[in-house]
């Protein structure tokens, strides 16, 4: 990056753009002030009223250091910022807009006023259309947050700012540069990259900074690298059909009631015939029921089958060397005398 000294024409060499200090913007700066008012208004939901209400003169007395003027609604529910004429910043109707709004998204306001300050901006990052499925979409959110919000912890100290996951948005305040680490975690988060490899990304990145040696290198093989991997299987379905060569012909039509009783004979029975055969096969069907129903009921008072405790092949093929028993006996016998 290239910057231009107001002595000398010549642009200047930057290595790092972020190590820039941004000059500020006083009074003296801009003695005219503002020509033409400026508002902004956003609405708020009805459980923010009564923490609105009681941090709303503390709004008040920080807009009057910008010399802005700040009203709130409670008929319509609605917060809005003016400047006024001695207001000299041109810029900062835009960031106490962005600070009325992330009040209204339930940001304390302590966070939310820190938007006014020069170093500092707000990016308010919608999830709620990146994922289509409900449960799929409150589990990746979950995710982000992690256990206990450790997840979303550890992202705050490394990018230094404040982040506030809340339905369908993610708010966060702090220094662009995290801004924008922020929004790419969360993005990423949102479609199936687990937010732990970014925090790697971000915590092996700063202890590279630290080292001159690796100022002019490439760091990607210091980077962990993620592989998509798809362990779920898709549900096959129980009946699945095979594919029969192709024929030009149709298929032929399943038989109608008549055509099976043409076939089995029963269109030409009288109907007590019909009846009688109906009844002596329910018969049948009933009796064999009957017959697996006793089958189980005595299945229980039949005893088990016992295992015998020696085994007779195993008795009759250990052979005993009756000479080597003679010796071992005497043997023993010898010790007995000589104690």
């Amino acid at each position: 990056m290239e910057r231009m000294d107001a002595n000398d024409e010549t642009p200047e060499v930057v290595e790092n753009a972020w190590s820039l200090k941004v000059p500020d913007f006083k009074p003296e700066d801009n003695p005219h002030g503002m020509l033409e008012e400026s508002k902004f208004a956003t609405l708020f939901p009805r459980y923010r009223e009564k923490y609105l209400k009681e941090c709303w003169s503390l709004v008040e007395a920080k807009f009057q250091e910008f010399n802005l003027k700040c009203e709130l609604d409670l008929v319509e529910g609605s917060m809005a910022v003016m400047t006024t004429r001695k207001c000299w910043d041109p810029y900062i109707i835009i960031k106490a807009r962005d600070a009325l709004k992330l009040l209204a998204r339930s940001v304390p306001y302590e966070q939310a006023v820190r938007v006014l300050e020069d170093d500092f901006g707000s990016d308010i990052i919608k999830i709620g259309s990146l994922v289509r499925n409900r449960d799929r979409f409150v589990k990746r959110r979950q995710r982000l947050i992690g256990p206990n919000g450790s997840t979303l912890k550890s992202v705050e100290l490394l990018t230094q700012c404040y982040v506030l996951v809340q339905g369908n948005t993610v708010a966060c305040i702090g220094p662009y540069q995290g801004l924008k680490q922020v929004r790419n975690i969360v993005i990423d988060t949102m479609n199936n990259v687990h937010p732990i490899y970014n925090i790697k990304t971000l915590m092996i990145k700063r202890e590279l900074m630290k080292d001159p040696k690796l100022k002019n290198e490439n760091w990607d093989r210091f980077l962990p690298k993620f592989e998509h991997k798809n362990l779920s299987k898709r549900k096959q379905p129980h009946k699945k059909k095979e594919k029969t060569p192709y024929t030009p012909f149709p298929p032929s039509q399943p038989l109608s009631k008549i055509d099976k009783e043409l076939e089995t004979g029963e269109y030409f029975l009288k109907e007590k015939e019909r009846k009688a055969k109906k009844a002596a096969e329910k018969r049948e069907q009933q009796v064999e029921a009957q017959g697996k129903r006793k089958e189980k009921r005595e299945k229980s008072f039949k005893p088990p089958k016992e295992k015998s405790r020696v085994d007779t092949d195993k008795a009759q093929n250990n052979d005993v060397d009756i000479n080597q028993l003679k010796l071992k006996v005497k043997k023993a016998q010898k010790k007995k005398l000589k104690a």
